[in-house]
């Protein structure tokens, strides 16, 4: 029988296959010396070039903005830089419970009545008047009340409810007055019994 020999055979090949994929990984997560060097070289040719944004610090020197590096290593000059930086705050220490801050007075008093005046709101108009006319009434003995209302040449017959040339709803009928809403502006009036 072969059987022993095909799977020595295997066996081989399996090992070899396990042999090459552990040198592979090896290789690849395993330091090598040309990974450092570069980055070291890297930020001498990225300062040549002047960088915009330039601010200052509390003792009115220039810092010069530094541009972010992939180099893990302590830079001293940078560290120097940040240990010159005095911080100057308002006056006021944080660790102190009660410590206020010493704020300015103002150096000439603020006037706010003209600046009042000069953020007034303009004023609304009142809605325009209606401009019916009532003249009559309308009845017939069992049906509700109805009135005659005018408008220039325009005659109206309405009734409590009823809508007037799609602007006006009558409110209420009484036997001397009619009460009518504008419904575009939302104003109310009542209009006397006028003799015409």
């Amino acid at each position: 029988m072969n059987v022993g020999n095909e799977s020595r055979g295997k066996l081989y090949l399996l090992i070899g296959l396990g042999v090459i994929a552990i040198g592979s990984l090896a290789y690849e997560f395993w330091p090598s010396e040309t990974a450092t060097t570069a980055p070291a070289t890297a930020p001498a040719t990225a300062s040549a070039p002047a960088r915009p944004g330039a601010r200052r610090g509390a003792n009115g020197k220039v810092l010069r903005p530094t541009a972010p590096r992939l180099d893990p290593t302590l830079d001293l000059a940078l560290l120097n830089q940040s240990e010159q930086i005095k911080y100057a705050g308002n006056g006021r220490n944080i660790f102190v419970a009660g410590s206020v801050a010493k704020i300015e007075r103002p150096r000439k008093p603020a006037n706010t009545d003209t600046e009042a005046q000069m953020r007034q709101l303009p004023t609304i108009p009142p809605p325009p008047p209606i401009t019916l006319k009532f003249f009559g009434f309308a009845n017939r003995p069992g049906e509700t009340k109805k009135v005659f209302l005018s408008q220039g040449e325009d005659i109206f017959i309405a009734g409590e409810g009823d809508i007037v040339d799609r602007r006006y709803r009558v409110l209420r009928i009484s036997t001397s007055s009619v009460d009518v809403e504008d419904v575009i502006n939302n104003n109310r009036q009542s209009l006397p019994l006028t003799q015409g």
